[in-house]
């Protein structure tokens, strides 16, 4: 199997996985909602699976190395959404592991 090695579909590749982190966090976080009220859980159930069709999109485009070290998107996203929503504190302690995780995702998936 070869991957289309345009840039710009590299770049949509990314971005596929981007979306697909968004929505992997927020179906976790109708799933945490949907532990009493089936509405939320359902709604989990539909964003995880468009992440999932996001995701089998992004892989098409890119090498797998490349593209799944950016699902650690969601690990921001959560700490956001635990943030505003959950009232979870965000601490020095949490930003310097997201920062660490970003280094890393940096790192993993850049190519010349």
């Amino acid at each position: 199997m070869e991957l289309q090695k345009t840039g710009n579909s590299r770049h949509i590749g990314k971005w596929l996985m981007v979306v697909s982190a968004c929505l992997t966090a927020t179906g976790q976080l109708f799933w945490k909602w949907g532990h009493s009220d089936l509405l939320f859980m359902a709604l989990g159930f539909v964003c995880y699976g468009l992440g999932a069709v996001f995701m089998i999109q992004s892989l098409a485009r890119l090498k797998l190395s490349v593209a799944y070290p950016l699902m650690s998107i969601s690990y921001v996203v959560a700490l956001i959404y635990g943030d505003i929503f959950l009232g979870e504190p965000v601490t020095l302690r949490k930003i310097a592991a997201v920062l660490l995780l970003g280094i890393g995702v940096t790192l993993t998936s850049y190519e010349k």
